[in-house]
């Protein structure tokens, strides 16, 4: 006679996010402790580039309503004093020979976007979600406000999934 087995709770039918059976053993690209490492990653690029991002939307109603460029140091164009920092005419140059920090918050966020979109990719394909969701978080290195949203949004996300599948991301 053949005894009966107890029921193996990791081969039972995963839930998706929301609670219904999948019909599939839920899988994650990596560990829990890459994953976590991802997501830590990612949430602080999310509010770098947000910061960033609400920084050159000022610079450019600065720039394009109010004609204004950001300097640091340089001799004022009009008296000829030394210029410390602040708010500066864009045309006619108002600022000789200081840093333009309206370009330089430009720069940085671009950079900053391209790292952004690093980790963005690697939590969406540690966590193998769909397409849509990695397009949802690089819109947040574009919409203002957008990337703090997301990034609570998703964090808590993962957090659940984890929770709820303890041993899908033990691979190793």
């Amino acid at each position: 006679m053949i005894d009966p087995k107890p029921a193996n709770p990791a081969s039972a039918p995963s839930t998706n996010t929301s609670g219904k059976p999948s019909g599939k053993k839920r899988r994650f690209g990596g560990t829990e402790a890459q994953i976590r490492s991802a997501l830590k990653f990612y949430k602080v690029l999310a509010y770098l580039t947000g910061t960033m991002l609400l920084l050159l939307c000022a610079e450019l109603i600065a720039r394009y309503g109010f004609g204004q460029y950001l300097f640091a140091g340089g001799t004022n164009a009009v008296t000829g004093q030394p210029f410390g920092f602040g708010f500066a005419d864009a045309e006619p140059q108002g600022v000789l020979g200081g840093v333009n920090l309206s370009v330089t918050v430009l720069i940085v966020h671009g950079w900053m976007y391209v790292v952004y979109l690093i980790s963005n990719f690697r939590l969406w394909s540690l966590m193998r979600w769909p397409f849509l969701k990695l397009v949802l978080l690089a819109l947040g290195g574009v919409i203002p406000f957008l990337s703090f949203i997301v990034e609570k949004k998703f964090h808590a996300e993962v957090e659940a999934e984890l929770a709820a599948h303890p041993q899908a991301p033990q691979r190793y």
